[in-house]
């Protein structure tokens, strides 16, 4: 099975072979870890960045009194902290919503690949673009958009997240996160989650069996999200020198 990074990366363009084994080589040390379970502790300093080969992840913050913000799900192929690379110290932190298999990528190898591969460079730091990108609409969606409009987002962004590395199924997908981690997420009550949730199932957009949610009206579930997938830049080409 390729590994997901070099999958995420080739979107934008082929790799030499050199650059896939440099990858290959750099995401070779993995670790499992349970769900729920930390993979980098809030304001913790590592030594590696994390990178999702399998299962969901979220990035989130808690404030003093304890309340929780996710600000990010991930899923295979992503850098959950690629950014602790120059920050050091990081104010998130990450853990595993799913079982998950980590690798981690060790600073020293990132400051080589800087320093030697220009090109392998530039995708990395285009998937820490896209990343903002991710935040500046999630922003716009928790300031401007009603619940249902932001749920509908959200799933709709998934299915397509997920769909640029084979994870959907004739528009079926797994949804690992409660109703409470879609209330940390987008400011709403679990109630409400629950409630708007419900409507979309009544009228015919969405069903779920388990964790697995189906979008069975994927036209009319992003008119209602106002939803442009382009901010994810999936296929965006990265030029070579």
């Amino acid at each position: 099975m390729q590994n997901p990074l070099i999958s995420k990366l080739e979107k934008h363009g082929p790799l030499s072979e050199e650059e896939k084994e440099v990858l290959q080589r750099i995401t070779a040390r993995t670790a499992i870890f349970e769900p729920r379970e930390d993979i980098v502790p809030e304001g913790s300093t590592p030594s590696h960045s994390s990178l999702i080969l399998s299962g969901f992840a979220m990035r989130h913050n808690h404030l003093p009194d304890g309340r929780r913000q996710i600000t990010a799900i991930h899923v295979p192929g992503d850098f959950a902290d690629l950014h602790s690379f120059l920050l050091k110290t990081i104010d998130d932190g990450v853990s595993a919503l799913t079982a998950c298999r980590v690798a981690f990528v060790a600073h020293k190898d990132l400051r080589d690949v800087t320093r030697n591969f220009p090109h392998l460079t530039r995708a990395l730091w285009l998937t820490t673009l896209i990343d903002g990108a991710v935040h500046r609409v999630w922003m716009t969606s928790l300031g401007r958009m009603d619940a249902r409009e932001r749920l509908a987002h959200f799933l709709c962004e998934l299915r397509d997240r997920l769909d640029s590395i084979g994870l959907v199924r004739d528009d079926s997908f797994e949804l690992p996160l409660t109703q409470a981690d879609l209330s940390d997420a987008f400011g709403l009550s679990t109630v409400h989650v629950n409630r708007t949730l419900q409507e979309l199932r009544s009228d015919g957009l969405i069903t779920s069996t388990g964790k697995v949610l189906t979008i069975n009206d994927r036209k009319e579930l992003r008119r209602i999200a106002q939803y442009n997938p382009d901010y994810l830049h999936i296929d965006q080409k990265l030029e070579r020198d």
